[in-house]
């Protein structure tokens, strides 16, 4: 097994030479004795972990140069394990260090059993984040068409869409908003046969209710005003491949009809026209609502309902899937610190602490956009609850009360009901399965302006 790397800087060419002999046998050392001989063995050798001797030539009274070493490290190597080494009034130096991101710090004179314990945990500790650096990269990859999660939930969802993915049943996905449901759809058409062929979205409670039909089952010409030529609609753009109807429950009846003739006939029929067009398309559908209760409502057709619910995956809300957000987090802010450019470390331990108690309303999405928001205004090395905009939810280690859990909870899907029906309450309130009056209520007792 190739030995791990470790690179001695000091000015001291009898402790250099000590410490290179008692630690051979352990790992495989470097030594530089100034700034710029330590610099280019870091960016050549890149090692595990450092130990520094803060004054260096030219000014080995000084602690300049061996600042300058830890700041290259830190911008450029920032998962470099540095301990420092000093002498013991030069304590607050030390200190310095280890809040600017060194590892540790250890006294002169050396005892070497001592360091050798320190040198160990510290080379344990960077294993254990490359490997876990390692883990997310794949997840974040291609270990399962995209989607990160090692929670049982999770896994019982990639279970089943690797199932369903080799038939052509129906499948309908339901869960929260922002739970994902669009990327299981993709994910079951990149896993089938239909892998080559197109993935047509549509957003069906985002298209006017005039406008739906013709998009979905296109239009001859003359049809309508503005209906200059003849147009096809999803069902045939998808031909040979796959339709997701996101937001199913949103269809008129009048369209819900059309749908089930398709799913039992294989054909439609053009808006304005007569003739039946074959079409081999699989339909994947997506919906945040509750369909039985829809269906009690008489808004949603039995019958079609029983059609596309030939395969069900329910997706979790991220509060119910605790063992993914921290990971879902540092993988987002692996990505943003990539795409952004800035070299951030990693998150303060209480930003960690309030993403793993906060309850997630807009689940992966929300996660997702906060932490982009963060890397975006942050200014520091970590993110911070700042950063984060989750001051509200911070500070004691004290758990967040129920009580205001639930209030956080449904503050955010009321504002998002009314963002997603265009202010309307009558809209919102049936959308989150509530009457008009008690929407008006909540919205009151939250503060949310009508």
């Amino acid at each position: 097994m190739q030995k791990q790397k470790l690179l001695i800087v000091d000015d001291d060419e009898d402790l250099r030479t000590q410490m290179k002999w008692a630690l051979t046998a352990d790992y495989n050392v470097y030594l530089a004795e100034d700034r710029q001989s330590a610099i280019a063995i870091i960016n050549k050798e890149q090692p595990a972990v450092v130990t520094l001797d803060l004054g260096l030539p030219p000014n080995p009274a000084g602690v300049e140069e061996g600042f300058a070493i830890l700041d290259h490290i830190l911008d450029n190597y920032s998962h470099t394990k540095v301990i420092i080494i000093t002498g013991r009034g030069e304590k607050e130096h030390a200190l310095r260090a280890v809040e600017k991101g060194a590892y540790d710090f250890f006294y002169k004179p050396i005892q070497l059993d001592e360091l050798k314990v320190v040198l160990r945990r510290a080379f344990h500790v960077s294993q254990l984040e490359q490997e876990q650096r390692e883990m997310r990269h794949r997840l974040s990859g291609d270990t399962f068409e995209g989607m990160i999660g090692t929670s049982p939930p999770m896994q019982d969802v990639f279970s089943t869409i690797r199932k369903v993915a080799t038939t052509d049943a129906p499948v309908l996905i339901t869960g929260e908003s922002g739970t994902g449901k669009e990327l299981v759809a993709r994910a079951i058409h990149r896993l089938s046969i239909r892998e080559s062929k197109p993935f047509i979205p549509i957003n069906c409670s985002a298209i006017p209710e005039n406008l739906i039909e013709s998009e979905l089952f296109g239009h001859e010409k003359g049809t309508f005003t503005g209906a200059h030529a003849q147009r096809k609609g999803r069902f045939e753009m998808a031909e040979g491949g796959t339709l997701f109807l996101d937001e199913v429950g949103d269809l008129p009846l009048t369209l819900q009809v059309k749908l089930l003739r398709f799913l039992q006939e294989k054909t439609i029929e053009r808006v304005g026209g007569r003739e039946q067009i074959e079409v081999d398309t699989r339909v994947l559908a997506a919906t945040n609502r509750d369909l039985e209760e829809a269906m009690k409502n008489s808004t949603f057709r039995e019958d079609l309902y029983y059609r596309l619910n030939v395969v069900k995956i329910s997706l979790p809300a991220l509060r119910e899937r605790n063992a993914d957000v921290v990971l879902l987090a540092k993988t987002f802010l692996d990505r943003y610190t990539g795409e952004i450019r800035k070299k951030i470390k990693g998150f303060s331990s209480q930003a960690i602490e309030s993403i793993e108690r906060y309850p997630w309303p807009g689940n992966v999405r929300e996660l997702e956009n906060r932490i982009k928001r963060a890397v975006i205004m942050s200014e520091g090395k970590k993110i911070t609850l700042e950063d984060l905009e989750m001051k509200s939810i911070a500070g004691s280690k004290e758990c967040i009360v129920l009580k205001d859990a639930r209030e956080i909870l449904e503050k955010e899907l009321i504002l998002k009901a009314m963002a997603r029906n265009e202010n309307n309450l009558t809209k919102a309130a049936s959308d989150l399965g509530v009457s008009r009056p008690t929407l008006y209520d909540l919205m009151e007792k939250l503060g949310i302006p009508k």
